[in-house]
């Protein structure tokens, strides 16, 4: 590696938010966003369905879909950027795919998202005679 990109990884390292929680594409999250209004901040949660991973050191980000008053609302948000307060995962889902845009053209229960079983779920099933 050259020296240039050495110096560039060692600046983004810095950069880098060490508080991420493990979420993939398909589960549900909450992510809570600092917003400017003029001098004061608050914290906004923005809650949605990830639909979408970019991967990349500094440069990650995620999509999160939601259904607001009927209107389909997505947000892509960089993955270590300072605006973002927190992030919470509320339910793991159950998908097949590493991108969920057909989500886009399903509407009400079509569009739900399996639930996850954790392995201590399953371990507590009685067995069937």
């Amino acid at each position: 590696m050259s020296d240039t990109t050495t110096i560039l990884k060692a600046i983004e390292k810095r950069q880098l938010r060490a508080n991420v929680p493990e979420f993939r594409v398909g589960d549900t999250v909450k992510v809570h966003v600092k917003i400017k209004e003029g001098d004061k901040e608050r914290v906004q949660a923005f809650e949605g369905v990830v639909i979408a991973k970019a991967r990349g050191a500094a440069r990650a980000a995620f999509t999160v879909r939601k259904i607001s008053y009927g209107v389909g609302v997505e947000r892509v948000f960089p993955l270590h950027s300072p605006m973002i307060d927190r992030i919470e995962v509320v339910t793991r889902g159950d998908v097949r795919r590493a991108r969920l845009y057909y989500l886009r053209n399903l509407q009400g229960k079509a569009a739900r998202i399996r639930e996850k079983k954790s392995v201590a779920e399953v371990a507590v099933a009685p067995p069937k005679a």
